[in-house]
């Protein structure tokens, strides 16, 4: 009895090995042996997590928000960029539970040192400004056509 349940673990593990294992053909960085489809380009997606709770008291309010993201974001990613209004959550430092509006800012584009600097200022600015404790950076690589 014991060599058929030593087998059926054996292709148990040989079956999931090999889901696993088409995984590998997802898309990858820009510049590495996977390339997109014709017709489409390599870029990064980066999605960037904004809680609009002050943890000092009060909120980030609509006009500050729109305030921020005409003049911090909007002038390093002019060619446009997708802001999605989100209920969001996350246990921070404290050990406690904040629950938040949250806005979310999504950034299509080729990856470059120059834009990751650039996300690393929003980031700041914003934890900065609005004194966070975090903003949430989310990067995937993708094949796009506009």
């Amino acid at each position: 009895m014991r060599p058929i349940v030593t087998r059926l673990r054996l292709a148990a593990s040989a079956a999931t090995l090999a889901m696993l294992a088409g995984c590998s053909t997802l898309p990858t960085a820009p510049g590495s042996s996977t390339a997109c489809a014709a017709g489409f380009d390599a870029f990064e997606r980066d999605t960037l997590y904004f809680g609009r709770a002050i943890p000092a008291g009060g909120q980030v309010s609509n006009a500050q928000w729109a305030a921020f993201l005409d003049s911090v974001v909007t002038p390093v990613f002019p060619k446009g960029l997708t802001v999605v209004d989100a209920a969001g959550q996350w246990r921070g430092a404290s050990g406690g539970v904040v629950r938040e509006p949250s806005k979310l800012v999504v950034l299509l584009h080729p990856r470059s040192a120059e834009d990751d600097a650039a996300i690393a200022r929003i980031i700041d600015t914003y934890r900065q400004r609005f004194g966070q404790e975090a903003v949430l950076q989310e990067r995937q690589s993708v094949c796009v056509r506009f």
